[in-house]
């Protein structure tokens, strides 16, 4: 079996902002029957899964909230008709007549210390729901692959068992023929058979276990089950690859890829601009105003006054508006403190996720030379203790072996089997926590001129 060599791969762009890292032992599955395929299992989970749905959602309500932050550096304009009817008699005017005028304000920011980290905090904040999507995606891809694995997991181990009780039933059927020609004692007969249903529960339970898999599969996938059906099965079969490994480039390629590593840089970004919007409050904030009134009539005098000098008319306003915070009662500082207690708090967060991606990596590392190794022994045994329960089982039916020898030899090889079976599965999960911790699953795309507009 030829090893798999892992180094940072290339990424395969779609047209959408998603990049996918699929990995390479899935590749050659395929989906026949009512069984589905890993592929199929995690491009299902990308489409319906609810939490990656709710994931998306947040995603645009990150992009609204970009909008909000932006808006102190666009003008406000404002545009008022007050209007109605009046009624009443006076001299040389008619009973009821309607009145209406305009008036309308347009404010436009010059200077405002605030405006620039307010951009930043917006972009920074699509970023950080980027992050959150991928780190959402990752963590139903990867459950939905651990769920797949044990699902395919219990179902080769009821099989094991199946066949391991089919030939102890086997060896019932000459034991109870030799029973019956007198050539053994019914002792031996009872032997074999309460060997060969000792394997029933351990049935069961392989088969419990591998229905739960397959349900939490189809929970992750986000399908609802149709009312008598039951949840569709996993299809292909455990493989074992070895793994070259270069740790030094796989930690480096993790600390530029992984989702979570990327969120927390982005929080520190955003505590930075969050604690410089705050400290604006220092500086004084200088606005262009221009507002005006249209009244359409002429001759409308102020309440009280008789002065044609003092007649309402239109008119048109402008200038700067100046205000500053000259002396600060606590209110900034305090705010500011409080901020930049946060963003230190998320620079250390960051640097400790950091530095634990070497030491998890290494662990995973350890963890697959160990499964390895256990593999091979455990291959090797396998094909010894397969030989050898041939040959008991031989000796059993010639009558030179004891009823015995051939329980302990047929539970050795399940043991074996079982157990070469189970470092494949593990070295199955090891895989898929190495291709996790190394960031291979989805990712958003680098490219943020194309987002961030």
């Amino acid at each position: 079996m030829k090893p798999r060599v892992l180094t940072p791969g290339t990424r395969w762009r779609s047209t959408t902002i998603l990049k996918l890292f699929i990995p390479v032992l899935i590749a050659s599955f395929a989906q026949i029957g009512n069984a589905i395929t890993l592929d199929m299992v995690l491009q299902t989970t990308l489409d319906k899964n609810p939490a990656i749905a709710q994931a998306k959602a947040r995603l645009e309500e990150a992009a609204g909230e970009r909008l909000v932050l932006r808006s102190i550096m666009w003008p406000d304009a404002k545009v008022g008709v007050p209007a109605g009817v009046q009624g009443g008699y006076r001299a040389g005017e008619s009973a009821t007549k309607g009145f209406g005028f305009a008036r309308g304000s347009f404010v436009q920011p010059l200077f405002n210390a605030a405006v620039p980290p307010s951009r930043r905090r917006g972009d920074v904040d699509l970023l950080i729901a980027e992050q959150q999507l991928n780190i959402t995606v990752v963590e139903q891809l990867h459950t939905a692959r651990l769920a797949f694995y044990t699902a395919l997991y219990n179902r080769e181990l009821q099989s094991i068992r199946e066949d391991q009780r089919q030939r102890l039933e086997q060896t019932v059927a000459s034991q109870n023929d030799r029973y019956e020609a007198g050539l053994t004692d019914r002792s031996a007969l009872t032997s074999a058979t309460v060997q060969a249903h000792e394997l029933d529960s351990q049935i069961e339970s392989a088969r419990r276990a591998g229905v739960a898999a397959q349900l939490k599969m189809a929970e992750v996938m986000g399908e609802a089950l149709a009312p008598g059906a039951g949840p569709v099965g996993a299809e292909g079969e455990l493989q074992f690859a070895r793994m070259i490994i270069d740790l030094n480039a796989e930690t480096a390629a993790a600390q530029k890829r992984r989702a979570d590593l990327k969120l927390a840089r982005l929080l520190v970004r955003a505590a930075n601009e969050a604690e410089r919007i705050i400290e604006a409050g220092y500086y004084p904030a200088i606005a262009a105003a221009v507002s005006g009134e249209y009244i359409p009539v002429s001759g409308i005098h102020r309440e009280d006054s008789t002065r044609r000098t003092e007649d309402l008319s239109s008119e048109i306003r402008a200038g700067a508006v100046y205000t500053w915070r000259v002396v600060d009662n606590g209110k900034v500082a305090g705010a500011a403190s409080k901020q930049r207690a946060a963003r230190e708090i998320n620079e250390l967060t960051c640097r400790k996720l950091e530095a634990n991606v070497s030491r998890e990596l290494l662990r995973i590392h350890n963890d697959l030379e160990m499964i390895e190794d256990r593999q091979k022994s455990l291959a090797a045994a396998s094909e010894a203790a397969e030989q050898s329960t041939h040959l008991v089982e031989q000796n059993l039916a010639g009558g030179i072996a004891s009823q015995l020898e051939y329980r302990l030899t047929e539970t050795g090889f399940l043991e074996t089997k079982t157990g070469l079976l189970d470092a494949i599965y593990q070295h199955n999960l090891a895989v898929a926590e190495w291709d996790r911790a190394t960031g291979r699953y989805f990712q958003f795309s680098e490219d943020t001129a194309l987002n961030l507009h």
